[in-house]
């Protein structure tokens, strides 16, 4: 057995949970803190809140038995999470007691910090994106201040992959992955109606990151199918011929001059759209029109009310002379699944080293620092930012926009 752990004179007690969106690594990484706290240690009590803030702050949380540790590893094999998520901002008072989570008049980020000290938890791991993390640190800091010692350590899970100065978030590369397979099927639509409009709706709020990379999955997958012209199979009808991402301006005239004569010579149009592209336009038309514009708790745009795939569609059917349109979204396949084995390399190497780090008590976010060489470390709380712009000028995104182009 491995020997009893002491941290700062007392022993440890874990705690877990996953916030926010979903993505195809909270599965994983639960799985692998589980695994890796005990073979360092297994009488390291460890538990995981429900519902993610949400059970943090009503006291719901599951104890991890000896049964759970030993089943432990079949996690790797699910997407979700096991213990639940939720999208709770603590420091959002009206909205926390609105929703029943805070009695009136509590401030939530103290009971959070209470809800620990009375579980007497010492390490918090917190998987999610820089919302969850910069929380988890706010609490800490309240704590310390009122002279309660907790080592919070996150894990950066975003399919967006837009976490500041994380080079790569946890089931990103997944993602990715999955929305491809998604256009692959889907996009033999194309054969369902002449002159058709397909246009799949990549989730990204502000980063185009996931939209390129799966852009860029999908026609590695079609660049060794084989086909048969002869028939009408031809490998054009399947490329890509419109890419929008939110760092990029779009000229909806001169892009739908260049698709009409797409749409002419192959009878369709595949557009693949991130889910940001645009939205600054969709709001502002919103409210000239005196409409509210919905937000959650955060602040962030409510982009399914928003609906940016109804609205580039709209732009683009009349002016391509599309006979029937088809808005698809990848998003909720994508972000449910499991993680795959890049993914799952990655997982485990982070949880690792945030299980060394929790017990040597050296708070951070544990991921690669672009900042400091792409080295895997605890990167300090207050340099974790979300909304990191997808880097447009990389190689590999500039040939897949010549592809993209490559057809007029």
């Amino acid at each position: 057995m491995a020997p009893a752990h002491v941290v700062n004179g007392t022993r440890p007690k874990v705690a877990m949970l996953t916030s926010g969106g979903l993505a195809p690594c909270l599965s994983s990484a639960v799985g692998f803190l589980i695994e890796k706290y005990t073979a360092a240690d297994p009488t390291i009590e460890l538990i995981c809140y429900v519902s993610g803030y949400k059970g943090l702050l009503l006291g719901e949380k599951v104890v991890v038995t000896d049964a759970i540790r030993q089943q432990a590893t079949a996690l790797q094999l699910h997407g979700g999470s096991p213990i639940g998520n939720s999208r709770v901002k603590l420091t959002n008072c009206d909205d926390c007691a609105k929703r029943g989570l805070v009695k009136p008049g509590e401030v939530p980020l103290e009971v959070a910090a209470r809800q620990l000290q009375t579980d007497g938890v010492t390490i918090l791991h917190t998987i999610g994106g820089d919302d969850t993390n910069t929380q988890a640190a706010q609490v800490a800091k309240y704590l310390a201040e009122h002279d309660y010692q907790i080592t919070v350590v996150g894990l950066p899970k975003t399919i967006d992959n837009d976490v500041v100065p994380i080079k790569q978030s946890l089931g990103a590369w997944t993602a990715a992955e999955e929305g491809a397979k998604f256009f692959y099927n889907v996009v033999n639509e194309q054969s369902a109606n002449p002159r058709m409009l397909i246009i799949h709706e990549c989730m990204g709020r502000d980063c185009g990151y996931l939209t390129a990379a799966t852009a860029k999955a999908y026609n590695d997958l079609i660049s060794g199918a084989p086909f048969v012209p002869g028939l009408g199979l031809h490998k054009e009808k399947k490329m890509i011929h419109g890419l929008y991402v939110p760092e990029l301006p779009i000229d909806i005239e001169a892009e739908a001059a260049r698709l009409k004569g797409v749409m002419d010579a192959l009878d369709c149009v595949n557009i693949f759209l991130s889910e940001g592209a645009g939205v600054k336009d969709i709001v502002a038309a919103m409210e000239a029109r005196g409409e509210e514009c919905p937000r959650d708790a955060f602040g962030h745009v409510k982009l399914d009310k928003v609906n940016p795939g109804a609205y580039f569609a709209k732009q683009f059917a009349e002016k391509l002379g599309a006979e029937k349109v088809l808005v698809q979204k990848s998003g909720y396949m994508a972000r449910a699944a499991a993680a795959n084995a890049k993914d799952r390399d990655l997982i485990e190497k982070c949880c690792a080293l945030a299980v060394k780090c929790g017990l040597n008590a050296q708070p951070g976010c544990v991921g690669e620092d672009e900042e400091q060489g792409d080295v895997l470390r605890a990167i300090e709380f207050p340099r974790i930012k979300g909304h990191k712009a997808f880097n447009v000028d990389q190689p590999w995104f500039q040939d897949l926009i010549a592809k993209v182009h490559a057809f007029k």
